[in-house]
């Protein structure tokens, strides 16, 4: 196999406060809510969440309870969630779950600062859900290294037809955002364990930053940015910017379906993008070929990563299928990365070229690698006209070429710099 050289170019070195030249005050202003903006990106989902239904006003930033998110998401029937109130709602330590379908949880129409949930996390595991401008930061909350405190940011488990648009993760101790399930469920054949996993799944305009490293979760380090699971198909990953992960910018596993687009990557520590099928984890099944479209995205390095770092890590034992077109990808001292990197288990695996792309939706058009970092940097995340100190921390560290892993989320001031306390105002409307 040989590697895929015009796929990745390199990136001029970026002097200080400049992107592609241009001075960082003229990359223009954030689009408010309801701007074409925010119009979602065409993924392989066409779902309307709760739109049609009840509108559900969050009047509380208790945990639980009448008012609360997680009463409303409880509601059945489609419904759009709405809030009369922003700031925190800490989740104790409990994961907020969404068990019912034809849901929209519109963020954007609480008043300033926005609702952040910490201490937990948010688990999808129904069909039908939109979830827009809702910042989760989970923390390690002064939890013992390795001592089992394990908390996605948001997972969808065995989920279909989901959107997950301009919301903002960091501190989890386990995946940021995932999209996740059984691997083998429904049957013998790969249609039947697609059919029973997650599927038709749009992960777009997030920021998914600081994954803590060396903390809570029994394994050790787990800087983790996305996992994308075994054969889970229909898969968008698209103009997110991942920051200070140590692995992960996804991580899809075994015979799944991906297309990652025009996301800016940047700090990544041990992996970048990846692809692996553990064939300890298929036993005597046959492997099935990943498939994945790479188009336009950007990768920085950092201070967190590693000097031979490859774009992209195929590993373990199954084969890849792959379309890579118009990346970018340097270190940070202005090398280019290599493209490629295989690490065998039992088996080499093989990476079939496609000069074509192998798994794209329909009405998708990928921007210029070129135009990448402007747009992610000014538009992705929960509420960009409206950032919190948390995210306005992590897209200066983009733009400066600063900032690392982290451990624990109190090395950069932790739960004590988000706003506190519940601020009622109007309902923003679109």
């Amino acid at each position: 196999m040989s590697p895929l050289p015009s796929s990745i170019a390199a990136l001029p070195i970026r002097r200080r406060h400049l992107i592609g030249g241009v001075p960082l005050l003229a990359l223009g202003t954030v689009l408010p809510a309801g701007s074409p903006a925010e119009t979602p990106l065409p993924g392989w989902t066409a779902t309307r969440g709760g739109e049609g239904g009840r509108t559900l006003t969050v009047t509380t930033l208790a945990a639980d309870g009448p008012g609360s998110l997680a009463a409303a998401l409880a509601v059945p029937g489609a419904r759009r969630i709405v809030f009369a109130v922003g700031g925190i709602i800490d989740l104790k330590r409990a994961t907020l779950r969404i068990r019912e379908p034809f849901v929209t949880i519109a963020g954007e129409t609480a008043p300033s600062p926005g609702v952040t949930l910490i201490r937990g996390g948010i688990s999808v595991a129904t069909h039908d859900v939109i979830v827009r401008h809702i910042r989760v930061r989970a923390g390690a909350d002064g939890a013992a290294p390795q001592s089992g405190w394990e908390v996605d940011g948001l997972s969808c488990t065995a989920a279909h037809d989901v959107v997950i648009d301009h919301c903002s993760f960091a501190w989890a101790t386990d995946e940021n955002l995932s999209a996740s399930g059984p691997r083998f469920d429904g049957g013998t054949t790969p249609d039947a364990w697609r059919a029973h996993t997650s599927r038709n799944i749009s992960l777009t305009r997030n920021i998914v930053a600081e994954g803590l490293s060396h903390a809570s979760h029994a394994k050790g380090e787990h800087s983790k940015g996305s996992l994308i699971h075994d054969n889970t198909t229909g898969i968008l990953v698209a103009q997110n910017l991942y920051a200070h992960n140590h692995e992960r910018h996804p991580l899809v596993k075994g015979g799944a379906r991906v297309a990652c687009v025009n996301n800016l990557i940047y700090d990544p520590g041990n992996r970048c993008l990846h692809y692996a099928l553990n064939g300890v984890e298929w036993g005597n099944r046959a492997f099935v070929t990943g498939e994945m479209s790479i188009v336009g995205n950007v990768v920085r390095g950092g201070r967190s990563t590693r000097r031979d770092l490859p774009f992209l890590i195929v590993e373990g034992d199954g084969d890849l299928a792959l379309h890579m077109a118009d990346n970018r990808a340097v270190h940070a001292d202005g090398r280019a990365m290599q493209p490629i990197g295989i690490v065998p288990t039992v088996r080499r695996p093989q990476v079939i070229d496609r000069p074509r792309p192998v798994v794209w939706p329909a009405r998708l058009r990928a921007i210029p690698a070129g135009q990448v970092e402007a747009l992610v940097t000014a538009q992705a995340g929960a509420r960009p006209w409206d950032r919190d100190a948390v995210d306005r921390r992590i897209v200066a560290e983009v733009r400066d070429g600063t900032g690392r892993v982290i451990d624990d989320e109190r090395e950069v001031g932790g739960y004590a710099v988000l706003a506190d306390g519940p601020v009622a105002g109007k309902i923003r409307t679109r």
